[in-house]
């Protein structure tokens, strides 16, 4: 599937996986709540001492992996156990966020994402929080991509885009 099926799996999902490398070259991957602000770029916030930190000093590469959709079901032409599933993967770039400006906006795009509704309280908290807060920001360095296994009314598993934005 093509990258804007793949944005868009990535805007779906609840979290999405960041794989980092230690720098004993061992991976590390953590399920992470990430927001987009375009076609290349995501952020994340996390402490400013830990795991996630270290790899990105020891290597700035990361990789996304999310899932918008998994379910269990019956094939509906031959009965095989199969999932019914939307999923996306690409590589990036993580570096950290440093000018104040750019880590609220960050932040502020985080906000909107997960907890929209309590926007009344951002500024309260960013007074609080943002000199203990680090923000990273993640830049894709190749367009992502997607797949899934859906199935249309008819029983039919869906081929290509045409029905990219269905389900």
């Amino acid at each position: 599937m093509d990258s804007s099926f793949a944005l868009e799996v990535f805007d779906k999902a609840p979290f999405t996986t960041v794989s980092f490398t230690r720098a004993d070259g061992t991976p590390y991957a953590i399920p992470l709540s990430l927001a987009r602000v375009d076609d290349t770029t995501f952020y994340f916030h996390c402490a400013l001492e830990g795991e996630k930190m270290d790899c990105i000093k020891a290597n700035n590469a990361v990789c996304l992996s999310a899932v918008s959709r998994c379910t269990p079901t019956i094939g509906p032409k031959d009965g095989s156990f199969t999932l019914q599933y939307k999923s996306a993967i690409a590589n990036g770039k993580a570096e950290v966020v440093n000018d104040d400006e750019e880590k609220i906006a960050a932040l502020r795009v985080i906000c909107l994402r997960f907890l929209p509704q309590h926007m009344n309280a951002f500024d309260a908290s960013i007074k609080r929080s943002l000199p203990r807060t680090a923000v990273v920001k993640i830049t894709l360095t190749e367009p992502p991509t997607g797949k899934r296994k859906e199935y249309d009314h008819e029983g039919n598993e869906k081929r290509g885009n045409a029905h990219a934005n269905e389900g």
